[in-house]
């Protein structure tokens, strides 16, 4: 479908969807305000949120604080989980060495790590960072590896045979090779944080996006719940946006440069 097209069919639904959201609860009252906010409620809320603030932080102070959480703990994961991912995808001994405890750290939910954080870091933004890390983590991990996997044998051992040094393999041949995959994985990371973040911020935080929809829960207040929930959308869509234009222009790149080698 044309991206103009794709679009217009996107708009559309998000319209269909306010006038419904607007039928169900301000004109027919099917839905209750004190189950799913009115759109003027909602309004209140955010011209509250924005304006003199809630949760004794104005709405900005909020956005930023979740979004430094969330940048850290991705940057972290990225650190740790992509060269760990080609370690494992490229040498079997670090494979056979390090996998048994990654496939017993893989299932465990990063929510159940929010104890061990509390109790290791205390409730300042260290824990929150460590759970998103965490979260973002095996993605990571699991695509770089996937992506290493599938580069052909041929092309690795030619690059051996030619007696190209480690890092240069690594940097020209390696990485090039297993990106699509990397960012595959980076894209899942960064949904794994905004997902995670909330969560994260349950406890023990003094802003935050999810500090202010746990208040807005304990004050019973929908249009504010909203609110948060909005927010969390709007920013974690921008900064897959923003890996998407880093992935295009990486990817065309190391095409360019290879084309040119």
């Amino acid at each position: 479908m044309p991206l103009s097209r794709r679009s217009a069919v996107g708009l559309a639904t998000l319209g269909v969807l306010a006038i419904a959201w607007l039928l169900l609860t301000s004109v027919t009252g099917l839905v209750s305000p004190g189950r799913f906010p009115t759109p003027a409620d909602t309004w209140t809320a955010a011209v509250q949120a924005m304006g003199r603030g809630y949760g004794d932080a104005p709405l900005a102070v909020h956005v930023l604080q979740s979004l430094k959480l969330v940048v850290l703990g991705f940057l972290a994961s990225i650190a740790v989980g992509v060269p760990l991912g080609l370690l494992m995808g490229w040498n079997d001994t670090a494979e056979a060495v390090l996998n048994p405890v990654f496939m017993l750290l893989r299932p465990i939910p990063p929510l159940a790590w929010i104890p061990l954080a509390i109790l290791w870091l205390g409730l300042g933004d260290t824990a929150k960072i460590m759970v998103i890390f965490f979260a973002a983590f095996v993605p990571s991990v699991i695509n770089t590896q996937a992506g290493v996997k599938t580069i052909e044998r041929p092309v690795i051992e030619a690059a051996r045979m030619l007696g190209t040094p480690r890092w240069r393999f690594v940097r020209e041949v390696l990485v090039p090779a297993a990106s699509p995959m990397i960012f595959t994985g980076l894209r899942l990371s960064l949904q794994a944080s905004w997902t995670t973040l909330v969560a994260a911020e349950l406890v023990g935080a003094l802003a935050g996006l999810g500090h202010m929809l746990n208040l807005a829960q304990q004050d019973l207040y929908p249009g504010m719940i909203l609110v948060g929930m909005v927010c969390v959308a709007i920013f974690g869509a921008l900064t897959t946006a923003l890996l998407g234009a880093v992935e295009r222009r990486s990817l065309s790149w190391m095409r360019q440069r290879g084309g040119a080698a």
